[in-house]
């Protein structure tokens, strides 16, 4: 059925262009205006999509939430004036367009799965700073051993050569491991044990 060209016009005047993007699952806050008497006040409506109705300016969501253990379900104008705001907690993974399964269940199995990331986004590593002192300390103590494996393998002319001139890893004392120290204690008695056989 086909509605007057004036009649769209007034509904598309009325609509909410602040309204975010959300689907059944989702975990929404829904702030309602409440009057009492003179005063108006915000109260917060917190639960789960259940299911959403896209009509235009008659567009419609049920929330479902439970409080002290009663299941309480409550259907909200998206266009209404009595909505101040709709907030999106958190995405729910779900297959399905209307989750009226949720009414018979309760507790644990009434959870729904959170969707982390979106199909086209990647998760990024985060590397934490004490990761990065342990591959630094690791490469510290790599390169030491690569020394003393040096230094063992060549002649006993050479030997005190490759020691002086080997490059000696600097590490900060936050980085020193007892297993670099060890190595660098070896090191130093096979480079003795090399001086006396020369001598």
């Amino acid at each position: 059925m086909s509605k007057n060209s004036i009649i769209q016009k007034i509904e598309q005047e009325q609509l909410k262009s602040d309204v975010p993007e959300f689907s059944p699952g989702d975990t929404v806050v829904v702030q309602v205006r409440i009057k009492e008497g003179d005063r108006e006040r915000l109260q917060a409506f917190e639960g789960v999509v259940i299911g959403k109705r896209n009509r235009g300016l008659n567009s419609a969501f049920t929330v479902r939430k439970m409080s002290h253990g009663v299941g309480v379900e409550r259907t909200f104008q998206t266009h209404s004036h009595q909505l101040e705001s709709i907030s999106v907690k958190r995405r729910g993974d779900v297959r399905q367009a209307k989750l009226y399964y949720l009414r018979d269940l309760t507790g644990r199995a009434a959870r729904i799965t959170e969707k982390l990331g979106k199909k086209g986004e990647k998760n990024e590593k985060v590397e934490s700073p004490l990761a990065e002192s342990a591959t630094i300390a690791e490469q510290v103590e790599a390169a030491v051993q690569e020394e003393v494996v040096t230094a063992a393998e060549a002649p006993a002319e050479e030997t005190s050569a490759v020691v002086e001139d080997a490059p000696v890893a600097e590490a900060s004392p936050a980085e020193e491991t007892p297993a670099a120290d060890a190595a660098v204690e070896e090191k130093a008695e096979k480079a003795e044990k090399a001086e006396k056989k020369e001598d």
